[in-house]
């Protein structure tokens, strides 16, 4: 039954994710016709200069990129009504080279898209899976460590929901001014990742990394533990009322003892919603982090591109972050009935 259960929750997040990427590849083709997507492309890329008085030469470029096939399979036309294309059709040549696993080509840098996303993840990825380690962490050990400390537990109350209240790029800005700025504090690269030469970044060169790192991994810890320490403190709250926390305690189990081996089991159950978003929403607020401190990953990838119009890059990231917050809910989906066997699947 688990099997089949499994199976469900995969063959409906491949139809979700399916869905997700198809509404967005027709918004995008959808926004402009092909001249203008042409002269987008070229006006982007320096290397095409003077392509568009070249006719046969835009033509071809057109027909590389599938721009003056139909967009779907049927278009409504007023005067005609339905009109059927078949299969030469944008959206048709676009899902046969997904399932190959081919994301397109960047009008504007020339490249795969799955090259130029690659080269993002360099920094995107340690950026984003650190930020959501550090995240859980605090989060526990703060939540947990206040739960039998009442005062300690009002202030920590206190000045989550503080920053909580900051939106993102407030907290990034602000630790821009005060620890990379030559009138406050100079501490880290207050631009891109600082003076290091280029062959030192990226997974060679762990250390360096996580220091030029450091400003926007604090900044989206400071945004996205805040809601979790204070829904796991809740529900801590909520577990120390239950008759088998007060059995616990005249058995004579200390503080400490009552969090981690009875309150904590249970209270993580309803934080596990919170906890298989964490990633997605740091995800999406690495967007924000890297434009702040320009920081060559997704965020400004996706700047760059939708500020260009580059249309297959922009779908490959948007989709990206798209599956990562499926994936998400389908690791809800595998946690609650491992963290709680009373909870039945349904099939």
């Amino acid at each position: 039954m688990l099997g089949a259960v499994a199976l469900r929750h995969i063959l409906r997040t491949i139809v979700a994710a399916w869905l997700i990427l198809s509404v967005l590849f027709l918004l995008s083709r959808s926004t402009a016709d092909p001249d203008s997507q042409l002269r987008n492309m070229v006006e982007s890329n320096s290397r095409m200069g003077g392509l568009l008085e070249q006719p046969a030469t835009s033509q071809q470029l057109l027909h590389r990129y599938g721009l003056y096939e139909p967009l779907f399979y049927a278009t409504w036309q007023p005067a005609t009504g339905w009109h059927w294309h078949g299969v030469q059709t944008q959206y048709h040549r676009w899902l046969k080279q997904l399932l190959h696993g081919d994301l397109g080509y960047s009008y504007r840098l020339e490249a795969p898209v799955w090259d130029v996303v690659k080269q993002a993840l360099r920094y995107t990825l340690p950026l984003t899976l650190l930020a959501a380690a550090l995240s859980i962490a605090l989060a526990l050990g703060v939540a947990t460590a206040t739960s039998y400390r009442p005062s300690a537990r009002r202030w920590f109350i206190r000045v989550a929901h503080i920053l909580q209240s900051f939106p993102l790029f407030l907290l990034a800005l602000g630790l821009l001014l005060l620890l990379a700025n030559p009138d406050a504090l100079s501490w880290f690269p207050a631009f891109g990742l600082g003076p290091a030469d280029q062959e030192s970044t990226g997974w060679s060169r762990p250390g360096l990394l996580l220091y030029q790192l450091t400003l926007p991994i604090i900044s989206l810890v400071l945004g996205s533990f805040p809601a979790l320490a204070i829904q796991l403190d809740g529900a801590l709250r909520h577990e120390f009322n239950r008759p088998y926390i007060a059995t616990a305690r005249a058995k004579g189990s200390s503080p400490a003892g009552i969090v981690w081996r009875h309150a904590l089991r249970n209270a993580v159950l309803p934080t596990v919603t919170l906890l298989t978003e964490l990633l997605p929403s740091i995800v999406a607020g690495s967007v924000v982090v890297e434009v702040v401190f320009a920081l060559p990953g997704m965020g400004r990838l996706l700047a760059d591109a939708a500020l260009n119009q580059d249309f297959p890059v922009l779908l490959g990231g948007v989709g990206l972050v798209a599956m990562v917050r499926l994936g998400a809910q389908l690791l809800a989906d595998v946690l609650y009935p491992i963290l709680d066997p009373r909870i039945r699947p349904e099939v």
